[in-house]
């Protein structure tokens, strides 16, 4: 039960840059955030990214999940998993234990699948980028 609570908790939309937005740095967040905007540089969180229909992202992204309707560019490390919807784009590099890419999802990626705690073990390996 308490992980279930945990997980609503984490569906909880906590952020949220709208179509009209434009963002250049570094994004840390508990809870979940949208981006429907524009967003440049580094995405860290254990929770959950949701990138928007409008959404274009140009990132390093570390998250625990990471949902796309928009456009990635960049790499992604996922703990849990990455979801490209129909009319999402990703190219870059994609590492997670799941991935899902429906019909239609632009895919230009190098993808990785691990288990749970190999992507712990990237995230804590440090920023020797």
């Amino acid at each position: 039960m308490k992980d279930r609570k945990s997980e609503m908790d984490e569906g909880k939309i906590s952020g949220f840059f709208d179509k009209d937005s434009e963002f250049i740095g570094e994004l840390n967040f508990r809870g979940s955030f949208r981006i429907d905007g524009n967003f440049k540089g580094k995405i860290n969180s254990e929770t959950m990214l949701i990138v928007g229909d409008s959404g274009r992202v140009e990132a390093d992204v570390r998250a625990g999940q990471v949902v796309v309707n928009g456009e990635i560019k960049g790499t992604i490390q996922a703990q849990d998993l990455v979801e490209i919807h129909g009319k999402g784009r990703v190219i870059g590099t994609i590492t997670t234990p799941r991935l899902i890419v429906e019909d239609g999802a632009y895919l230009e990626a190098t993808c990785q699948t691990t288990e749970t705690s190999g992507i712990k073990s990237l995230k804590n390996s440090g920023d020797d980028n």
